[in-house]
């Protein structure tokens, strides 16, 4: 899966994760879904940071990256019928962690397209994103773009994510959108 972006929290540098650090490094495997109808995508919109994501989350110990990314779209979208699913890009990020002991996290997130059956399905959130107000929702892509991308510059509540998923579906614009748009005839 070709690497489209390796990216770095403002706080931690490339000395920060270099064997000789005194930081400790944690590897996270994620896998993230992108479901697209016409100009619109399946995406989360997390009312805490107010912002929209890919649905996605960790891969389980033990789960390859299909299998988590599987799990992840319906246990956040109720998604059905899962398939045709395609290797699109991986994004990979540092930024602190403040959880198992460790300094800095890489999150490498392994993006793939695929399609799924026209009805939603139940949701399956976990306690802390239904009490971060996480909700599927079909959406513009170029709103979410726009969105997303007013809340980087106004909002001081956003999360550590919002800056991936814009680049993220500004990307997926880029080289599907764009690459499947009708050519004007003259």
């Amino acid at each position: 899966m070709q690497l489209i972006k390796t990216a770095f929290h403002p706080n931690v540098c490339a000395e920060d994760i270099l064997p000789s650090s005194s930081l400790q490094l944690i590897k996270r495997h994620a896998a993230r879904a992108i479901v697209i109808k016409g100009d619109d995508i399946l995406l989360l919109y997390t009312r805490r940071y107010h912002d929209y994501s890919l649905p996605g989350g960790g891969i389980d110990k033990g789960e390859d990256a299909v299998s988590g990314l599987i799990r992840e779209l319906r246990e956040e979208t109720g998604a059905k019928g899962v398939r045709n699913i395609k290797p699109f890009a991986r994004y990979v990020e540092y930024r602190p962690w403040h959880k198992d002991d460790a300094g800095i996290i890489e999150m490498i997130s392994h993006c793939y397209l695929c399609d799924i059956d026209a009805d939603l399905g139940d949701t399956a959130f976990e306690l802390h994103e239904v009490n971060n107000g996480m909700r599927p929702e079909w959406i513009n892509i170029y709103e979410a773009i726009a969105h997303n991308e007013n809340v980087i510059l106004h909002s001081d509540k956003k999360g550590l994510s919002i800056e991936r998923e814009t680049f993220l579906l500004k990307y997926i614009v880029e080289n599907i959108l764009k690459v499947n748009a009708p050519v004007d005839v003259i």
